[in-house]
């Protein structure tokens, strides 16, 4: 069965071009979406433009409308009358791989990136190296002509890693994939250019299977590698071999003096950050963030795809940076981690929930806005909390906040602990 295409809801991104190429309105959203079917950009398609109905629906071109539905060889496969739907899914267990969002190089001002037309980001100069791409692969400056007015290809190329990583000023973190796949991208551009190409790296990170070799490789290659923290891009020329260029000022940390590099064209290699709603999220499935906002795990080695929450697993970017070898790993490990868990049909509780004594409870409710689980419920007609134990992690929270003492908890009650502190006191 042909699927139908969707419309109305089906916000494909533009972005996939890097504003390289206007998008058409009926396009495949990246070269290897799954499944593969065409949807339609309804900010790009005049049916959409034209207005909406009172009931949501879009006003539709006849007109317009007849050469995509004629073109089209399946009945009834374009559906302009489809709008956004809400359905409600009762499920099991449920993986959270919401992935990340690139750095914005913009916010790095002194790198130039929306002030000259030639600094690049990664993924830009990805989608113009590939075959698939707005230039077909052909590698080609925004700004400059050769002399019969044909676009001018780069002699030469400077890539800045850990633009938006390792620093303090934006985020402190290494984002673990700009060093190999700023290499990966020197690489590509000496494939389709003849370019001089220069890395301006921190610290070379090539821990992988197979990315040392590859650093190698690059050397052997000819491309320079340049250790040292890039100050600024600018236009200024200083030397008639500066006019026209972008020149790079560097320290270069392992020859002891700051460079003045001029080239055609600058890469940003951009970081990955957390996703701008990943509180929300954390929120809707009671589940706990670092400091820098990635999702944190319930343990870093022995569980390191469940969270605090019993059915709620972590895959992907959106727990912390890592490749794609170690994405498609944890999603694995996840899936795993959520089949065995709708087999099995139950959830096992951790033994050290904590329980309230009701003739000590005095009803003061200091304790329910504590609980990170939201276990502690207050009953109005006895004025008394009680505890959810199906929700109760047993973190203590409440037990050490407890005015009255009323809150006990199992494996550590107080004369267990008095007793161990007595043992270790009285040990000679």
């Amino acid at each position: 069965m042909h699927p139908q295409l969707r419309l109305q809801g089906a916000q494909v991104p533009r972005r996939l071009q890097r504003g390289a190429r206007q998008a058409q309105a009926r396009l495949h959203p990246l070269p290897q979406a799954t499944p593969q079917v065409v949807v339609i950009d309804p900010e790009v398609c005049l049916n959409f433009k034209r207005g909406k109905n009172p009931d949501g629906s879009p006003v539709v071109s006849d007109k317009c409308k007849k050469t995509c539905v004629e073109a089209c060889g399946e009945k009834n496969a374009i559906d302009f009358t489809q709008k956004d739907e809400l359905k409600e899914i009762k499920v099991g267990t449920i993986i959270v791989c919401t992935g990340f969002k690139t750095f914005d190089a913009g916010r790095v001002p002194a790198y130039g990136y929306g002030t000259y037309k030639n600094v690049y980001t990664a993924l830009e100069i990805e989608r113009l190296v590939n075959a698939s791409g707005p230039t077909g692969g052909e590698v080609i400056l925004r700004e400059g002509k050769n002399p019969d007015g044909s676009p001018k290809t780069p002699k030469s190329i400077g890539i800045i890693h850990c633009v938006g990583s390792r620093d303090k000023k934006t985020n402190i973190w290494c984002s673990r994939v700009c060093c190999m796949y700023s290499m990966k991208l020197a690489h590509l551009l000496k494939e389709h250019t003849d370019a001089e190409l220069y890395n301006f790296y921190i610290d070379m990170r090539t821990p992988g299977k197979g990315y040392e070799e590859f650093y190698n490789k690059l050397l052997e290659e000819g491309t320079h590698f340049i250790r040292g923290r890039v100050g600024e891009v600018t236009d200024w020329a200083m030397t008639p071999e500066e006019e026209g260029k972008l020149v790079i000022r560097v320290e270069d940390t392992l020859a002891g003096v700051v460079r003045r590099i001029p080239v055609d064209m600058v890469v940003l290699a951009t970081g990955l950050e957390p996703q701008a709603d990943a509180g929300d999220v954390r929120r809707l499935f009671n589940m706990s963030c670092g400091g820098d906002g990635w999702f944190l795990e319930r343990h870093p080695k022995l569980a390191p795809v469940n969270t605090f929450t019993d059915g709620v697993f972590l895959a992907g970017c959106c727990q912390g940076p890592k490749d794609i070898p170690d994405t498609v790993a944890q999603a694995g490990a996840a899936a795993a981690e959520a089949t065995v868990l709708i087999d099995r049909g139950y959830v096992e509780q951790e033994p050290n929930t904590a329980f309230i004594l009701d003739q000590e409870c005095s009803g003061c409710k200091s304790c329910i806005p504590l609980c990170p689980y939201t276990a502690i419920l207050f009953d109005e007609e006895r004025k008394k909390a009680y505890i959810n134990e199906a929700l109760c992690k047993g973190c203590g929270t409440c037990v050490g906040a407890c005015p009255s003492s009323s809150i006990v908890q199992n494996l550590f009650e107080d004369s267990e602990i008095f007793s161990e502190i007595e043992g270790v006191l009285s040990y000679d």
